[in-house]
């Protein structure tokens, strides 16, 4: 083996090379020599020294070794800069796990002390964009490494939205968008409640727009926005829509499994299957604060389910319809539901999921659990199973076309507070405990009407899609409440995307017209690597603005989203957020600025993102870290349901005064931002978080199962895929 380094001021005494197969622990040294360069491209005087571990799928790629953070075994690493060439010429191809030791040079002087910001330069990170970029920067973007995908060259990163796009966008320019965000952070009450006063209100707020403690050391953490304005979400959804006369306007566009099978429906019509299904959930006992728990596939009925219980001031928790019996059993003996909504079955792709034997099983568990559930309203869903077939309890079960449907058309609304419950949404944890994440009325409203229209760019004319299903917060936000409170045009699609060809999104792109199209970066990887030809078989001339969610994007299926499904004319926003943040918190604006495929770009109006060190301490410009937010925003979740201690522990113990994400970021020069990947024990699958203990506790609940330990390992769509060590009990073969 060979090895140099090019700096004078660094040297390395110790390198080794292993082999990686399929997954990193059956790694085992390289039998043959490799020669090896590696120089660092951006030398500096001074290195402490580091070991780190590196996945090197290619032998011509650039690493930045400050992104492998979460490896590293000495903590004072984080903020060296430098960044290693590795470039082998050799046949071989690829995976390799590389560890270094680079020992500092005694003789160079140390950095100067890092500076620590004050807080009132809130602007510093995004004052550069008043002029262009001078340059992309570094792509620190281990995903793209870990997928086996060269990462982007440093010539062309840079991506310009169109003169065309750009003068016709809502955000046209970064002075635009300086302008706006300046006002956000300086002045959010007035910010906030200008575009509040948009919407429907009852009674206004009180004269306190917001009120907020993020440091539990001051007392209780709080949030409130808007608190004292009584308002109703579906109403604003709904009924302002109409009375602004666009009552005849398609609200949904709801496409089948199965091509061919579809169905719209317009505001009216959607106002009035609504009401029909809230004055049902009246009419057996469903009131204001009461939880309903909705186990739906990506029928019109669950967004409908969703409607009509904000309508009545009942709290939904949707769970998304593919879970466990278990996992829909604990949720309903959590919020202590006493209905639910579901449907017999659901085909998605050629498989059928027979959804209401699961509810049976939840059911029976969660009486067990001492929570009884009154009626189980079921939806026949024909096409995957009829109704003769399915298992029934009588008293209990109740079919959805039998009753719902005889209900009046209209529904008084139930006004509530701002700061009344809106939904839970369950999130897995590192405990094995889900986190029922609570969402309030008033902000969620203003900022899911606000995020989707800025990012997006939307004008009254688009047709807009996201892939995501309900049963995720992104189907909360950007499914049903963010489009329909701007008056928007959905599609709703029931099966799996790439049935019954890798071509059917393409398919519904040009059926519906759809002009906003917004998916996971899994879904991308996984059409990209069926080929273009079922891509470029479509027109798609209908698209103008792509979308990104779940997870970062790696910059070579970033480039190929651009070129190939958007013809490279469709900027991409590619979005950062949480289940916890309930809209969008980095994000392009499409119109505002260049993008780097990969990178998140800059803070939405009102978001104060920060990232710190070990210590909480904000570190300035270029670097690597923890994200944290400091401030709250409107659409801030409350609380976690009925245990206020853990969300005061898990989000905002670790760095007080601020909000914890529980994600890495780095910041390139320019002041783009690049996340990195979950800093906790869960795993991102599919842009999903599924907790590393909740996946271990379902595989020791087997009889044959004695221990199990539960990693995340690369997937080359998926981003991240489960790998479970798993003992059996004594006397049991492994054959």
């Amino acid at each position: 083996m060979a090895l140099t380094a090019s700096s004078p001021s660094s040297s390395c005494n110790k390198i080794i090379l292993l082999h990686r197969s399929r997954f990193a622990h059956e790694a085992a040294p390289i039998q043959n020599q490799l020669r090896v360069k590696i120089k660092l491209s951006r030398p500096t005087p001074f290195l402490p020294p580091i070991s780190s571990v590196v996945y090197w799928p290619s032998f011509d790629c650039r690493i930045p070794h400050h992104r492998h953070r979460p490896l590293w075994n000495n903590s004072r690493n984080r903020n060296t800069n430098g960044w290693f060439r590795l470039d082998e010429r050799s046949r071989g191809g690829g995976g390799v796990v590389m560890m270094m030791e680079i020992p500092p040079d005694r003789s160079s002087s140390p950095p100067s002390p890092r500076k620590i910001l004050t807080t009132s330069d809130h602007l510093r990170h995004v004052e550069s964009m008043a002029n262009l970029p001078s340059g992309a920067g570094k792509i620190p973007r281990l995903n793209a490494v870990i997928l086996g995908e060269a990462l982007a060259s440093e010539e062309d990163d840079l991506v310009f939205p169109s003169d065309h796009f750009s003068g016709q966008a809502l955000v046209p320019s970064p002075q635009k968008y300086l302008e706006m965000y300046r006002k956000s952070i300086e002045d959010p009450a007035g910010f906030w409640s200008d575009i509040a006063s948009e919407f429907y209100w009852k009674e206004k707020w009180s004269q306190e727009v917001y009120s907020e403690n993020l440091d539990f050391r001051k007392g209780n953490i709080k949030i409130e926005w808007f608190k004292g304005g009584i308002t109703n979400i579906c109403y604003n959804c709904l009924d302002r829509n109409i009375e602004s006369g666009n009552g005849d306007k398609t609200a949904i566009y709801w496409e089948g499994n199965e091509p061919g099978l579809d169905g719209s429906l317009t505001y009216s019509q959607l106002l009035g299957r609504v009401c029909q299904l809230a004055n049902f959930l009246k009419d057996i006992g469903v009131r204001k604060g009461d939880a309903v728990v909705i186990y739906l596939p990506m029928l019109v009925e669950l967004p409908i389910s969703m409607l009509a219980c904000a309508r009545i001031g009942a709290v939904h928790s949707v769970v998304f319809a593919g879970f466990s019996a278990e996992s829909l059993g604990q949720r309903i003996v959590d919020c202590k539901s006493k209905v639910v909504i579901t449907c017999n079955a659901v085909r998605r792709g050629s498989k059928v999921i027979y959804l209401k034997d699961i509810v049976d099983a939840a059911l029976v568990e969660s009486l067990q659990n001492g929570i009884s559930v009154d009626a189980c309203v079921t939806y026949e869903n024909q096409s995957a199973m009829k109704r003769e077939a399915t298992k029934w309890q009588e008293g209990r079960d109740i079919w959805w076309q039998d009753v719902v449907p005889i209900y009046p058309t209209t529904c008084a609304v139930e006004w509530v507070d701002a700061e009344d419950p809106l939904f839970l949404l369950y999130t897995s944890g590192s405990t094995g405990k889900p986190k029922g994440v609570l969402h309030t009325t008033g902000g969620y409203m203003i900022y899911t009407a606000t995020t989707f229209k800025y990012a997006f760019d939307y004008k009254p004319s688009d047709i807009y899609w996201c892939t995501a299903d309900c049963g995720w917060i992104t189907g909360h936000s950007y499914v049903t409440y963010g489009p329909l409170l701007n008056g928007a045009t959905v599609v709703v699609y029931e099966g799996a995307p790439n049935y019954p060809d890798p071509g059917r999104c393409w398919d519904i792109v040009d059926k519906y017209k759809v002009t906003i199209f917004y998916t996971a970066p899994t879904l991308v990887r996984s059409l990209m690597r069926d080929g273009d030809e079922y891509v470029t078989r479509y027109s798609r001339k209908s698209l103008r603005v792509l979308g990104s969610v779940g997870e970062p994007i790696n910059p070579s299926a970033w480039r190929w989203f651009f070129n190939v499904v958007g013809d490279s004319r469709c900027p991409i926003s590619d979005t950062w957020w949480q289940t916890e943040t309930g809209g969008f918190m980095i994000t392009p604006l499409p119109g505002a600025w260049p993008q780097k495929p990969g990178s998140a770009t800059f803070p939405f109006f009102g978001v104060q993102p920060v990232i710190v060190d070990e210590k909480g301490i904000e570190i300035e410009g270029e670097c690597s870290g923890y994200l944290c937010v400091k401030s709250s925003w409107p659409g801030a979740f409350r609380t976690l349901y009925g245990d206020h201690e853990r969300y005061e522990t898990t989000y905002f113990k670790a760095f007080p005064g601020y909000y914890f994400s529980g994600d890495g970021c780095s910041r390139d020069k320019d002041g783009y931002h690049w996340l990195t990947g979950r800093v906790d024990d869960v795993i991102n699958v599919s842009g999903h978080r599924i907790g590393t203990a909740e996946v271990e506790s379902a595989l020791v609940s087997h009889p044959k199962c004695a221990e199990a330990a539960v990693v995340g390992v690369e997937h080359e769509v998926k981003g991240q895929g489960i790998y479970a060590f798993v003992t059996l009990v004594e006397g049991v073969s492994y054959m």
